[in-house]
């Protein structure tokens, strides 16, 4: 398995405020405006967002909007395009590991994209994902030994 340019934690961070302020924020919003109740407590904006983060890497090229603006996106451990059934364990089985462990695997995460060289997280551990810097094809384009040399 070759890691290609693996992204850490502070791009991903950002990858991920800006989601919030670009897909969430306006949600949240227009969700109030529109029914005058309080969004926090809708059930409606939680499916747009995980439909968001699920289904749009799939026919991004691993890009969410955040993602895309900082220059990452998201692999199979492989380097090839994520699918359905990658994304649906990265955010469905990943968010119910955070859930169930109350907070625990999201500190468990954090020990992970510190110390490991490959900044793999529990979420991308259960779908064998990772998120890279390399632009969709790019790994492609280096032998592995280059891809080893990088390292």
């Amino acid at each position: 398995m070759n890691i290609y340019r693996p992204a850490g934690f502070w791009i991903r961070l950002g990858a991920a405020l800006l989601d919030y302020i670009i897909v969430s924020v306006p949600l949240l919003l227009i969700y109030w405006l529109i029914t005058g109740k309080d969004p926090n407590d809708s059930m409606f904006i939680s499916l747009v967002v995980l439909l968001y983060s699920m289904l749009l890497p799939v026919f991004w090229r691993g890009y969410l909007i955040g993602k895309r603006i900082c220059g990452i996106r998201i692999v199979k451990k492989d380097g090839s395009q994520v699918s359905l059934l990658t994304m649906f364990l990265r955010v469905i089985v990943g968010g119910l590991v955070y859930g169930i462990t109350f907070g625990l695997g999201l500190i468990a995460s954090l020990i992970l994209i510190a110390v490991r060289e490959d900044k793999r997280t529990l979420h991308d551990l259960i779908a064998g994902t990772y998120v890279t810097y390399a632009s969709p094809g790019e790994e492609e384009l280096y032998t592995d030994e280059e891809i080893r040399k990088s390292e």
